[in-house]
C-alpha cells in the first residue's frame, strides 16, 4: 500500500513552499488509495510551539488536506534512542567534539587547499580517555553516523537518475550534544516504522536523502522512493526565503485566496502542464502525475491566485455564498439578487462588503464639470424606487431624448453619478439593488 507523509515542524506557520511538498505527498497517497500521514516534527522542545500545531492542522484542513493519522514525534524519542543505540552496535556512530568555530577553521583550510569541506573524522582518532577529557571540559558531544565511502545512487520520482560520492559528504550529526535528536535520524525511523513508500520534498534534501539512504539500509529498512521538487523562486527568479513570512497559507487565506484556487496553481507549478482551476480536489487527484515536474527552479507569484480566485468564485451557487453575503448584510430576501449581480465583479469574497455598502449607504456622487448640468437634469427624471431590471433603460432612453446625449457621453456620467465609479456591475441590474442615491437632487 502506498503511505506518503508530510512533517513539518511546528516552529512557525507553514507557507506556500510547504504547501507545495505537503500538497504532492497528499495526491500521491490519495491517488494510490493509501495513506498520508501528518506527522509533527516536534523533537526540538524549546522552538515547538503547539499553537503552531494548531495553525498547521487549522490550514491543511481550510485547503482540504485531510490526513488519515497524526504522528507526533515527541512520542517518539525511546525509538529514535534505540535506533541511536543500535547503530552504535554496528560501529556506525561516534561521538565528537569538535566546536562549531574548530569546524569552521576545518572548512577553511580544506578550501584552501582544494579540498571539499568534509569533516575528517578527526573523532574516530580519541582514545577513551580523551574523550572523557573532552567531556569533562566541553559536556557530551555530538554524535555521527559513520557513512560508507562509497557511491550512493538511487531514481529519483523528479530528478531521474542520482550519484552522490558518500566521500564528499560529511558524516551527518544525528544527535546533538543537548540529545536533541535531529531530523535525520528521527525522519528515517519514523519512515521505516511507519512503513512509507514514497517521500516528495524539496530539492534542498537532496544530500540528506543520500545519507539517509545509508541510514535506512544499516537499519535494515526499506528505501522509499524519493522525489525531489524544484525550489520555488519570486517571480523575476530571486529568492523567496525573505519573503516567505508574508506567503503564510494563513496569510493567503485572510486576503481571500480560495483553496480551489491555490492547489489548482500548486498542484500545476513547476510541471510541463499548464495550470488550470479546477472545482474539486477530485480532479487534482486524478490528474497528478510526479513525473510531469521538472528539477528547474519554479517562479512563484502570488498575484496568480487572485485571477484564480475570481474565476472559481464566479463558478459557485449562490448557496456555496449565503452565509458570506449574509454576513455582509445583505437581506436575505436580496442575497440571490445581489450574488447574480456582483459574481462577475469582485476578485475575492472580500469585495462583497464594499459592494453591499455602496448599495445601501450610496455612493459618493463623482460628476465632472462638464456633466453637472446633464446629471441634475437627468436625476430629476429618474423614476422613484422600486426600480426593476427595466427601470436604467426606460430612464436613460428617456434623458437620451431630452438632452440629446448617447453612447457613452450619456451612460458614464449616470453611472459616475449612481456609483462613484467608472466600473462596476451591468446598470441595469445594479440600479434595483442600490438603497440609497446620493446623487438625486
Amino acid at each position: 500500500m502506498t503511505v506518503t507523509r508530510f512533517a513539518p515542524s511546528p516552529t512557525g506557520y507553514i507557507h506556500v513552499g510547504n504547501l507545495r511538498t505537503a500538497l504532492m505527498n497528499f495526491l500521491i497517497a490519495r491517488k494510490a488509495g493509501g495513506t498520508f500521514i501528518l506527522r509533527i516534527d516536534d523533537t526540538d522542545p524549546e522552538r515547538s510551539k503547539e499553537e503552531y500545531v494548531d495553525a498547521i492542522k487549522q490550514d491543511l484542513e481550510w485547503l482540504g488536506l485531510t490526513w488519515d493519522r497524526v504522528e507526533r514525534q515527541s512520542d517518539r524519542l525511546d525509538r529514535y534512542a534505540m535506533a541511536a543505540d543500535e547503530l552504535r552496535r554496528m560501529d556506525r556512530f561516534y561521538e565528537a567534539f569538535e566546536t562549531p568555530t574548530e569546524l569552521d577553521l576545518k572548512r577553511k583550510k580544506q578550501l584552501n587547499m582544494g579540498k571539499p569541506p568534509v569533516y575528517d573524522r578527526a573523532a574516530l582518532k580519541l582514545t577513551e580517555a580523551e574523550k572523557d577529557a573532552l567531556r569533562a571540559e566541553r559536556g557530551a558531544g555530538v554524535w555521527r553516523f559513520k557513512l560508507r565511502q562509497e557511491r550512493i545512487e538511487w531514481t529519483d520520482g523528479i530528478l531521474g537518475d542520482v550519484s552522490i560520492d558518500a566521500a564528499s559528504v560529511s558524516d551527518p550529526v544525528l544527535i546533538r550534544g543537548d540529545g536533541q535528536v535531529l531530523y535525520t535520524l528521527a525522519s528515517v525511523v519514523d519512515d521505516t516504522e511507519m512503513g512509507v513508500t514514497h517521500v516528495v520534498r524539496g530539492s534542498d534534501h537532496v544530500t540528506n536523502t543520500a545519507t539517509q539512504i545509508q541510514i535506512i539500509e544499516a537499519l535494515g529498512g526499506t528505501v522509499p522512493q524519493f522525489a525531489h521538487h524544484s525550489l520555488l523562486t519570486g517571480p523575476q527568479g530571486e529568492s523567496l526565503s525573505k519573503r516567505l513570512g508574508t506567503l503564510s497559507l494563513r496569510d493567503l487565506r485572510a486576503a481571500g485566496i480560495e483553496p480551489m484556487a491555490l492547489l489548482s496553481l500548486m498542484a500545476r507549478l513547476g510541471s510541463a502542464d499548464p495550470v488550470e482551476l479546477r472545482d474539486h480536489m477530485s480532479q487534482l487527484i486524478e490528474g497528478f502525475d510526479i513525473e510531469r515536474f521538472g528539477a528547474a527552479p519554479t517562479k512563484f507569484d502570488s498575484d496568480d491566485l487572485y485571477p484564480l480566485t475570481a474565476r472559481h468564485l464566479q463558478s459557485l451557487p449562490y448557496d456555496a455564498v449565503k452565509d458570506t453575503i449574509l454576513a455582509a448584510g445583505v437581506p436575505e430576501n436580496l442575497g440571490p439578487r445581489f450574488w447574480a449581480v456582483m459574481r462577475e465583479n469582485i476578485t475575492t469574497l472580500r469585495d462583497l462588503e464594499a459592494w453591499w455598502a455602496l448599495c445601501r449607504d450610496g455612493a459618493e456622487p463623482v460628476i465632472d464639470d462638464e456633466d453637472r448640468e446633464f446629471v441634475a437634469t437627468a436625476m430629476e427624471m429618474l423614476p422613484e424606487a422600486p426600480h426593476d431590471e427595466s427601470t436604467w433603460g426606460q430612464w436613460t432612453g428617456a434623458v437620451k431624448e431630452a438632452t440629446g446625449r448617447k453612447g457613452r457621453g450619456l451612460f458614464m456620467p449616470l453611472r459616475k453619478a449612481l456609483t462613484g465609479q467608472s466600473h462596476g456591475p451591468d446598470m441595469a441590474q445594479l440600479l434595483p439593488l442600490l438603497q440609497t442615491i446620493r446623487a438625486r437632487p
